[in-house]
């Protein structure tokens, strides 16, 4: 009963490799992993003024372009974070697991309409401030705009469209 234990261990494997037999099981041309090998000073090469070697920037954009052989920062492309200033905020950094569930529905553009122009609206109706075509006499910023002009203010940056 002791021998057959014993014996299982040495059946004869056989192992089949997928790998090209240049190198032996060494062959790391076959998976390049781009930026994450090399010494210190591979590394400085690819920073130098003339690197030999490529930098593969994948997944990272550029923060301006090429000219003349040099590369020529443009401010406007360096990502900013904009952070408020929350130092008198009453409110807390987190949201408690305790607290309820609010269950709101969609703000619709009725809703919009309302909170904004219809009070301004009842107003100038009730002073008799409307034209014959039920246009304000005197508008306000917001009702100056036209729909082009809206549509600009609304896409650039701060507003809370998104």
């Amino acid at each position: 009963m002791s021998r057959i234990p014993s014996l299982i261990n040495f059946i004869a494997k056989r192992s089949i490799s997928c790998t090209a037999p240049c190198e032996g099981k060494r062959n790391f041309r076959k998976f390049p992993i781009p930026n994450k090998r090399g010494s210190r000073l591979h590394k400085e090469q690819q920073r130098g003024p003339n690197p030999e070697l490529e930098v593969d920037r994948r997944g990272v954009r550029e923060v301006g372009y090429h000219m003349d052989g040099r590369f020529v920062p443009v401010p406007e492309m360096i990502p900013e974070l904009i952070v408020p200033d929350l130092k008198d905020c009453d409110l807390k950094p987190y949201v408690s697991y305790k607290a309820e569930d609010v269950i709101q529905s969609e703000f619709t553009a009725k809703q919009l309409f309302d909170a904004v122009y219809s009070k301004k609206i009842v107003m100038d109706f009730k002073q008799g401030k409307l034209n014959e075509e039920g246009l304000p006499l005197e508008p306000s910023e917001e009702e100056k705009l036209q729909p082009s002009e809206a549509v600009a203010r609304a896409k650039r940056t701060g507003s809370d469209i998104f």
